[in-house]
């Protein structure tokens, strides 16, 4: 029972395919109403989740621009009429040498994987500080801890999110609200792609990875389940590494 997540209400950005779209199906599996935020007039992740007898409700928007971030939670606020649990997954990579890197591609990533991260989690926190309780999961990464390469804008952004993870849960704590993250490895995405493609890549990726194989997005939902659920009820300001023994090696 406490993995169960019947009666809440969870809203997920970036649902249109990979980390995302796993996650809102398995918060949906333990129970979850789900709000789905994407970019994408995909309806895949819609059908997915009512094909397992799921309850979801989709809103098509940009959450790089700033300015709509509050009607945007709004609209997902009046979905179901209220929000339990806010996963900020979507985000977005630009690959390009540190020298090379323009200023739009720095702002593009930073706009989506570092202020909506922010400004979203300040606008479900309000509501969740308001009722006593509420679950935040950001979505970091390996370059969370790491440097990358070609990446600077993707690093950066990552790097924030730890630190925003850990800021949010000294503050709400206390208030009821467990604040964390889930920072995946090697996952098969369209984001991962070019790497995959890569032969050389892909061969030094997969002779790091104890498990010795990429992650698929499924391999996300058990996490997220866990930090959305009461499970994790005493967990705050951590970022869960869920990698195949990636950072471990």
């Amino acid at each position: 029972m406490s993995f169960d997540l019947t009666r809440k209400v969870a809203c997920v950005t970036g649902t249109s395919g990979g980390i995302g779209q796993a996650i809102a199906i398995g918060l949906a599996e333990a129970g979850a109403s789900i709000v789905a935020i994407s970019a994408s007039n995909s309806n895949e992740t819609v059908e997915i989740v009512r094909g397992i007898g799921g309850t979801i409700a989709q809103i098509s928007a940009d959450l790089s621009v700033e300015e709509h971030l509050e009607d945007i939670f709004q609209e997902a606020l009046r979905c179901f009429g209220m929000i339990d649990i806010l996963v900020n997954n979507a985000g977005t990579i630009r690959r390009a040498p540190a020298a090379e890197h323009s200023r739009k591609d720095w702002h593009d990533v930073i706009s989506l994987n570092m202020n909506a991260v922010f400004f979203l989690s300040q606008l479900a926190g309000k509501e969740m500080i308001r009722r006593g309780s509420g679950k935040i999961i950001n979505i970091a990464s390996m370059l969370s801890y790491q440097g990358g390469v070609n990446v600077p804008g993707y690093t950066a952004s990552k790097h924030a999110v730890a630190g925003i993870t850990k800021a949010l849960a000294n503050e709400w704590a206390g208030k009821g609200i467990q604040v964390n993250a889930i920072a995946p490895g090697y996952i098969r995405t369209r984001n991962t792609d070019p790497l995959a493609a890569d032969e050389k890549r892909n061969q030094a990726i997969l002779e790091r990875i104890p498990a010795g194989r990429w992650g698929e997005p499924s391999d996300l939902k058990g996490p997220a389940v866990f930090l959305a659920s009461s499970a994790s009820d005493y967990m705050n300001g951590h970022v869960l590494c869920v990698d195949g023994g990636w950072m471990a090696r």
